[in-house]
């Protein structure tokens, strides 16, 4: 009697950023301003730095740059994780300042949720 054969539901882990790591060049980097022309002389090439910096930036940029969706924006595009700048997305502007900076900090910092695909036959 032949045998048939099986797979068995297994969970498969996928990370949904595609270079975390990645370093850009200075000219790519973030630049942090306050308002349009009025740069701050902080720069970040990558999200380590973005966080760190992020956390000693004046507030005003912060708002700034969330309004405008820079953050966002540099995120996709040079850094190459649109999962993250979706997370960022996600956050209300409608809260506190320092609210908003500890709120895009936590998401920058946490690493990016997992998805499991199953397959079953």
């Amino acid at each position: 009697m032949p045998r048939k054969a099986s797979i068995k539901k297994q969970s498969i882990s996928t990370l949904t950023s595609v270079t975390p790591l990645k370093t850009v060049p200075f000219e790519s980097g973030f630049h942090f301003y306050t308002t349009v022309g009025n740069y701050t002389g902080i720069t970040a090439t990558n999200l380590s730095e973005f966080a760190s910096k992020l956390k000693i930036v004046p507030i005003e940029s912060v708002i700034f740059h969330f309004r405008r969706k820079d953050f966002q924006n540099w995120v996709k595009n040079a850094i190459k994780d649109p999962a993250l700048a979706e997370r960022i997305s996600a956050i209300s502007g409608d809260q506190p300042a320092e609210n908003l900076r500890n709120e895009i900090l936590r998401v920058v910092e946490s690493p990016p949720p997992q998805t499991s695909l199953s397959i079953t036959q």
